[in-house]
């Protein structure tokens, strides 16, 4: 397995809030238009589940598995080329600020991992972006 890990990034809201709005996937309403439509599109998604296509990917599923309030949420990826999990990580450290880190596990062949690696930390980085920069404030 190989992990493919972010930079810590600061969000400027409560630890509370952000939780709560990354745990529930019906979030990703607010996030969907900003995903870049000619690589990102056909979400679907509820309380525990999401699916979307990648191209030149295909489509691919993310379902929590586990959820640790104020902590952890943890999402298995299924329907993709490879066997990974991901974890977003938060910690809390003012009233108005958390410390959040996005981790991706793959399971790459070494055939593919040469390939993969760049692409795939690429991802984990833009997606960490993206992550920080939304508005959490109908929960704050």
């Amino acid at each position: 397995m190989t992990d493919f890990v972010s930079d810590i990034k600061t969000i400027p809201y409560g630890n509370r809030a952000v939780y709560e709005t990354l745990s529930d996937l019906n979030n990703l309403e607010r996030v969907k238009n900003q995903a870049p439509s000619h690589k990102i599109e056909d979400f679907t998604f509820d309380r525990d589940f999401c699916s979307f296509s990648i191209s030149p990917v295909g489509k691919i599923c993310l379902s929590i598995v586990a959820r640790e309030p104020l902590k952890t949420i943890k999402f298995s990826v299924d329907q993709a080329p490879v066997e990974a999990t991901i974890w977003i990580q938060l910690k809390g450290v003012g009233e108005q600020e958390t410390k959040m880190k996005l981790t991706l596990r793959a399971n790459l062949n070494p055939f593919i991992k040469p390939i993969m690696s760049k692409p795939l930390q690429e991802s984990v980085d833009q997606f960490a972006d993206l992550l920080s920069k939304i508005s959490y404030e109908t929960l704050a």
